[in-house]
């Protein structure tokens, strides 16, 4: 079996293939993506770090592919759908850099306080500044951490030990959880108005593209400290740029960008700005850990048929996965759509199997659920190996009921989630071998079909809400692809599974929700 490495890989995992029998390795760094394209379909596994774009086009290349292996944590330079779709299984090696990040940003906040760069290159340039870069303590200050994953956390601990102090932003960890730690948990309008620093620890998606923009700055005190270290695009860099030239914020320390590398621009140039090239989980030892930690899952699956540290099936045997894929595929997607539908931090989750199972192992189902209810949160830090792990770690705790009797359905899936305020439900089954069905949301009955362009709409029981929003979608091109009505038991209220030819925009929901029979409008996204 041949390997491909595609990307600077730590010495000891190239070392771990070469002396690995039956596996042949091939070190190619730097390929075009023309080139790259044309030798694929020589390799069974490819091993990656972040230059290397795994895009469907390259994936239908790969004939022989069967794992992709990334050397760290993130996954966006992989179409994981594509690779799904062709039975590839995608890897990645989360454990490896998150102390070194976590070390990274702490030593940015520490050179951004006391000038460490400017310093550096007063003295080379032959300049003795030592009254110009006067430093401020991080002693008793006030440090904000947004994200309390594994390395916010970290973050959070090691900051304590400089005698900060440490408040905590984390819509989907509990306050209980963030307090246990001996940290307080705060809204993020509050931890914008007392924090000195802020370090930004979440992953980026949709939610937190622009986190930190002009409106999060005006709430911020005079003189802040802002660092990222987790993704660019996360913090807005023209806002950034304005509160820098404003003095609103006094210094800020980056070490990604909404484009890499971001070349010479205004905000690279601000003298207040201090900047790494992505350097977070650029260490020795960390680089070592990844390398030996992909070197050894690729060998482990490529010869022994070993699952781990997969983000797009769990760590089972072939057998047993041939068996409960469809249930995975289904458990994922009830958690996606839980957390779609359910705001807060998640205290309980109950997910109750009804019906015939033939006697499975259904604890990699219980998986799935938990990595679809976590992936939208928590993003390429989760998979089906650590699912269970980040759940307990955030609080929340998880019960399972098994039923050999379901009333309508040969065998039902339903989970129910519960914040503080508030439980939700969602019911799902499979019609023949694989046709996945949502049947039931908390009291509506419905059939949806979780894949493509969807969105559920709550309307009042009355004449004429379908026809408005019919209308009104109309006029705006925008087809109806398939819809069911699904009615509240009491009858007050009417849900609508909608699937469309193109996705709702944001203008759109907006026109939607001024409609007056609508009453909420939730687009729907899963992966495939």
């Amino acid at each position: 079996m041949k390997v491909l490495v595609s990307d600077n890989l730590g010495e000891a995992g190239i070392r771990m293939f070469q002396e690995e029998e039956g596996i042949e390795v091939d070190v190619k760094t730097g390929l075009a993506p023309e080139a790259l394209k044309s030798i694929i379909q020589e390799y069974d596994g490819l091993v990656i770090r972040s230059a290397t774009k795994v895009t469907e086009d390259l994936l239908d290349a790969a004939t022989r592919l069967k794992v992709v292996g990334r050397a760290g944590i993130g996954l966006d330079n992989v179409d994981i759908p594509a690779a799904t779709k062709r039975g590839i299984i995608v890897m990645n090696t989360p454990g490896g850099n998150v102390i070194t990040t976590a070390e990274h940003a702490i030593g940015m906040m520490m050179a951004l306080s006391r000038n460490v760069p400017e310093g550096t290159a007063s003295l080379k340039a032959g300049r003795w500044d030592k009254k110009k870069l006067q430093g401020r303590e991080i002693y008793n200050k006030v440090l904000g951490v947004i994200g309390y994953g594994k390395i916010g956390s970290i973050v959070a601990d090691l900051a304590r030990g400089l005698k900060m102090k440490v408040i905590v932003y984390d819509p989907y960890v509990t306050p209980e959880q963030i307090g246990k730690a001996g940290f307080e948990s705060v809204s993020l309008e509050e931890l914008y108005r007392r924090s000195d620093y802020i370090t930004v620890h979440v992953p980026k998606f949709k939610e937190t593209i622009g986190l930190l923009n002009k409106d999060a700055f005006e709430q911020m005190k005079d003189g802040v400290m802002i660092i990222n270290c987790a993704r660019g695009g996360i913090v807005d860099e023209d806002a950034l740029h304005a509160a820098l030239k404003s003095g609103k914020v006094a210094g800020a320390a980056l070490d990604v960008f909404e484009k890499e590398p971001p070349g010479i621009c205004p905000l690279i140039e601000h003298e207040r700005l201090i900047c790494t090239p992505h350097l977070g989980a650029s260490t020795q030892e960390a680089q070592t850990k990844v390398a030996v930690d992909v070197a050894g899952q690729i060998i482990e699956y490529l010869k022994y048929g070993t699952i781990m540290n997969a983000v797009n099936v769990p760590s089972v045997t072939g057998d047993l996965l041939k068996k409960l894929k469809p249930l995975l595929t289904l458990a994922d997607h009830i958690g996606s759509l839980q957390t779609q539908l359910i705001r807060g931090p998640i205290e309980n989750v109950s997910i109750e199997y009804a019906g015939d199972f033939k006697e499975l192992d259904l604890s990699p189902v219980t998986t799935a659920v938990l990595r679809g209810l976590l992936a939208p949160v928590v993003k390429d830090d989760v998979n089906f190996v650590n699912a269970q792990v980040l759940a307990k770690d955030r609080g929340i705790k998880i019960k399972e009921i098994v039923s050999d009797t379901s009333e309508e359905y040969i065998n039902l899936i339903t989970v129910r989630v519960s914040t503080p305020k508030v439980t939700n439900t969602v019911s799902g089954t499979l019609f023949g071998k694989d046709k996945m069905r949502i049947v039931k949301i908390n009291n509506f009955r419905l059939e949806l079909i979780p894949e493509g362009h969807l969105a559920l709409i709550y309307t009042l029981d009355k004449p004429g809400a379908i026809g408005s929003f019919s209308s009104l979608l109309g006029s705006k091109k925008i087809s109806i692809d398939q819809m069911h009505l699904g009615r509240e038991e009491t009858g007050k209220m009417n849900i609508i599974y909608l699937k469309t030819n193109v996705r709702i925009s944001d203008a759109v929901v907006d026109q939607l929700l001024e409609l007056p029979l609508i009453i909420s409008v939730t687009r729907l996204e899963f992966e495939t």
